[in-house]
């Protein structure tokens, strides 16, 4: 029992110690400026980018590049600049964003 305990332990600190060091990335990548969890600001939702690359296949790989890219009408008038100082994070942005 001790030894299950132990492993259900370990293994929650290893989620959210993941969870930790990607959410730190939207800050220190600036991304909540623009965008928030539940809500929309200037951009949509974590929430809403997340339901909308449901189910894709290759949804990381395109959030990927649109972090990297910028994007364009995607969810509305206003165009998401590229973020090219997040290029080294934009796949775990991409990664934690595709988990809400």
């Amino acid at each position: 029992m001790k030894l299950l305990t132990s492993l259900v332990l370990a293994s929650s600190l290893l989620v959210t110690g993941t969870a930790l060091a990607d959410a730190s990335l939207v800050t220190k990548n600036k991304c909540s400026v623009c965008h928030a969890l539940d809500k929309k600001m200037l951009g949509p939702s974590w929430k809403e980018v997340a339901a909308k690359h449901k189910g894709q296949k290759d949804a990381e790989a395109v959030l990927t590049k649109t972090i990297v890219t910028g994007s364009k009408g995607k969810y509305g008038k206003i165009p998401m600049p590229p973020q090219v100082n997040a290029k080294a994070d934009a796949n775990a942005l991409a990664k934690w964003i595709l988990a809400q």
